[in-house]
């Protein structure tokens, strides 16, 4: 990677620490009856101050967005007001349709950083194997574990912020601000359905504020909800043809299913709690509880080609196993669409020493697949004033676990004594954090404020377990030297072996100044620096300007430096996914690095990702209309993936040591015999061997609109965003590549007017959502070139009374589908899976709220 630019942005910085640079954020759009630029924002800086005085970018999102829309999960509510936030339905992802990855400004779901009321949430357990290319191998906060009635507001910050925070805050950061009213009870209930009759979801949550003492507060919300299963499916070209040919236990109308999974029992709870202890200090603690189950489809496996099950040639012949080996029973060759098919079968069925799976599956199968997943947190802490010196010293742990499970398959080698439902093993990931962060102004002749000293203290622990499945969904049945595969057909089980725990400890230090330098200049400057056990040390800075050029224009720009570690999930983790590899269905096996087998394939220790953020921006006024527009620029090197999958012959297993090979057999990946398992076609490995570059630019503009008597508030965002791969091609492999340069579109917007009349209020958004384009299945020899898509939204309150209403609304009112899918006879999918405004086409709903 050259870095040219990189020197081109410094000197621009240079000329923006002397001209300034300020922000007006997505809270100016918000319009708020006591003005935009009286929001308090506490996000990006270590003083408190408004949104229209921040350095960087920074988008509120308050209650009164958080209530408009249709979707019961945060992350979908997020992406109406931040141009740059990215999150979709997930179908056939594996873990990832668990938990959803979202995304800030075209970057991994875990180069944004997660906070609640400022402090560190913890990542979720769940590592996407299947993301679509910019989610490979990310492990992220899960954030929809946040009641939308628990929220007081949501301050996204759009810019690199590892210097003040940490890792993980190269694309920017989220900080979920819970409500702390001490005396309200809101009640609402919420039920919708898609257009085509499926989908139905209702939530129904709650949110209690009462007092603490005379100088407390206790906020409790709670929300239970369920969501049910779409498809935009049609049956596939191989399963019709057998269905064609005869074979009348194919399933209709659709063998295979797109759509969005089954989430069943969603509990959601918050308590958000404080009080003071004197005249300057206060204590606190929050914390939560969630918990859902999930159920979603895997692959079509078809019962005359799928290997290791049905045939190991590629639907030639059907496998056949011999149940009583060692006998003298000899087992027939049945070629499949030979003459005497029909007539093989029949004796094998008859034959108690013959097996072939068409007799308990002749219609093939398709595994479903899920977890239930448990998440929790705890934060206590005192925060206060000791004459100048403010405090705040707090300690936090969190913890989110999923157990998963699959049904509707087999483990094959294990013939006709297989399960159909196996408990594969499940994942957690705990985290501890404590933290001392510590302010002080000192005045300094000439400067117009004084100077905020910030200084802190971080220690921090995680760990992430991989817990063993039960035995029959990884071991090795009778039939595995013979061809048939190993372990739960779609997720194998974690063996003993790879199950275990693995621990990652830091500790960091940091400095933080800020002072308005003059009445119209802001400067600011932050350092930190990071030791891990695992990698070593690693600093970070971050430098930013703020200039009032006039009462109507005010100009910004940073320049930071920043890093993602590793965890120990992605060090460790072992894994099986089904994906396409040349049109066929294969099972990929993900190993340690550090592994024999990952060593073998070119594995290495992993590191960290580090990255150069530079952002320069304005923010205007010119009459009623208010607005920002942002520019910003990316480079990151070593950036985490999976290395593109490589088959091991088994030559090469034959020639290592006996310890090694025992190893893999151990982890499953050979058989008693150290014969590869059937099942297993290549393997990857998590790396750091691509750099990429990602800019864009963000616009966000408010306008109240004087018309028939009243005011309609338009609201407009925008956002371009492009990211290119600068090297590391042969690693990624050509699909990812693509994947991650033109999966999401590049341009995004949206227009929203809201009115009230009356007892009457209204909600109207246009959305566009540019051209993208889909590798399906991640294959890119199928490829979906989708265009352009716009969505229209429309919402209408009824105020029965000052404390209820009734509300009616429609989520992609005209029922807009994206481009339909050419290939949709291989596997099925009516519409491109990861569309960003989704597949399942329009949405209505109907809320009732009650507010004290």
């Amino acid at each position: 990677m050259t870095h040219k630019n990189i020197k081109y942005q410094a000197s621009a910085l240079a000329i923006a620490l002397c001209l300034g640079s300020t922000l007006i954020g997505e809270a100016a759009l918000a319009q708020s009856a006591t003005g935009a630029d009286e929001v308090v924002i506490v996000t990006g800086s270590r003083r408190a101050r408004s949104a229209a005085n921040s350095a960087s970018p920074i988008d509120v999102v308050g209650r009164s967005e958080l209530s408009r829309s249709a979707d019961s999960d945060v992350a979908a509510l997020v992406r109406n007001s931040v141009p740059s936030f990215n999150v979709n339905t997930q179908s056939i992802n594996d873990a990832a349709s668990v938990v959803r990855p979202a995304n800030l400004r075209g970057m991994a779901p875990d180069h944004t950083l997660v906070l609640v009321n400022g402090k560190r949430r913890h990542r979720a357990s769940v590592i996407a194997f299947i993301g679509g290319g910019i989610a490979n191998g990310s492990q992220g906060a899960d954030i929809s574990v946040f009641p939308a009635i628990a929220l007081k507001q949501v301050e996204v910050l759009r810019d690199g912020a590892a210097a003040q925070y940490g890792s993980d805050a190269i694309a920017g950061v989220m900080n979920f601000i819970l409500r702390t009213d001490s005396d309200s009870l809101d009640i609402n209930g919420k039920w919708g359905q898609t257009y085509e009759g499926d989908g139905a979801s209702y939530t129904v949550s709650a949110n209690l504020g009462v007092p603490l003492g005379e100088n407390g507060f206790a906020n409790l919300s709670i929300e239970y909800g369920n969501q049910d299963a779409t498809s935009r499916s049609i049956q596939r070209a191989d399963a019709a043809a057998l269905l064609a040919a005869g074979n009348t236990a194919i399933r209709t109308p659709a063998v295979q299913v797109w759509g969005q999974p089954d989430i069943m029992d969603e509990l959601k709870i918050w308590l958000n709690t404080g009080f003071e202890i004197g005249e300057h200090a206060s204590i606190y603690a929050f914390g939560n509880y969630a918990s859902k189950d999930t159920d979603g489809g895997f692959y079509f496996r078809n019962p005359n080609s799928r290997g290791g099950v049905y045939s190991n040639d590629g639907g030639v012949t059907r496998l056949v196993g011999d149940t009583t080996p060692g006998t003298g029973t000899t087992c027939p060759t049945i070629t499949i669409g030979s003459a005497g098919e029909a007539a093989a079968v029949a004796a094998v069925r008859a034959d108690p020493t013959c097996f072939i799976f068409n007799e308990m599956f002749p219609g093939g199968f398709t595994p479903r697949f899920g977890g239930e997943v448990q998440d929790s947190s705890f934060v206590i802490g005192a925060k206060g004033e000791i004459g100048k010196l403010g405090y705040d010293v707090s300690f936090n742990t969190g913890r989110n676990e999923v157990n998963f499970h699959i049904r509707n398959t087999i483990n094959a080698s294990y013939g006709p004594n297989t399960q159909n439902a196996f408990n594969p093993g499940g994942q957690s990931q705990t985290e501890k954090n404590f933290n001392i962060d510590l302010d002080y102004a000192v005045e300094v002749a000439g400067f117009s404020s004084p100077l905020n000293i910030a200084g802190g203290y971080e220690w921090r622990d995680e760990q992430f377990q991989l817990k063993a499945g039960e035995a029959q969904s990884y071991t090795q049945g009778p039939l595995a030297t013979q061809g048939f595969s190993v372990g739960s057909n779609g997720f194998n089980g974690f063996t003993p072996l790879a199950a275990g725990k693995w621990n990652q400890t830091s500790q960091a230090l940091y400095l933080d100044l800020e002072a308005d330098v003059t009445e119209h200049l802001v400067l600011g400057a932050a350092i930190r620096h990071e030791t891990y056990d695992t990698f070593g040390d690693t600093t970070n800075f971050k430098l930013s300007a703020l200039v009032n050029a006039s009462d109507n224009l005010t100009l910004r720009s940073t320049y930071s430096t920043g890093y993602r570690a590793p965890t120990s999930g992605q060090a460790n983790i072992v894994n099986t996914t089904t994906q396409l590899l040349n049109g066929v269905l294969a099972n990929i096996g993900t190993v340690p690095p550090t592994s024999v087998l990952g060593r073998l394939i070119g594995g290495k220790p992993l590191k960290p990702e580090t990255s150069r953020n530079f952002s320069v921006g304005a923010g205007f006024n010119f009459g009623k209309l208010h607005g920002t527009l942002d520019y910003f620029n990316i480079e990151m090197e070593d950036r985490l993936t999976q290395a593109a999958g490589r088959d091991v012959s088994q030559a090469t297993i034959d020639g290592l040591p006996l310890a090694d090979r025992q190893n893999l057999r151990d982890f499953g990946v050979l058989n008693s015999l150290f014969i590869k398992n059937a099942d297993l076609s290549s393997f990857t490995y998590f790396t750091n061997d691509f750099g990429s570059t990602t800019h864009g630019i963000d616009l966000v503009m408010s306008y109240p609109l004087e018309m028939m008597g009243g005011t309609t508030n338009l609201t407009f965002v925008a956002n371009y965003t492009d990211t290119s791969v600068d090297y590391g091609h042969g690693t990624l492999g050509s699909t990812a590549v693509k994947e991650i340069e033109d999966a999401l579109p590049h341009f995004r917007g949206s227009l929203t007017g809201t009115r009230d009349v009356g007892q009457l209020s209204f909600l109207g958004r246009v959305n566009y959502f540019g051209k993208f384009n889909e590798m399906h299945a991640d294959d890119d020899t199928i490829p979906i070139f989708a265009k352009a898509q716009v969505t229209v939204d429309a919402e209408a309150t009824y105020h029965l009374t000052e404390q209820a209403s009734v509300t009616l609304g429609a989520q992609n009112l005209l029922d807009s589908y994206p481009t339909r899918n050419p290939w949709d006879f291989i596997l099925g999918a009516k519409y491109p899976v990861t569309a960003p405004a989704g597949f399942n086409g329009g949405f209505y709903y109907l809320k009732l709220s009650f507010r004290r």
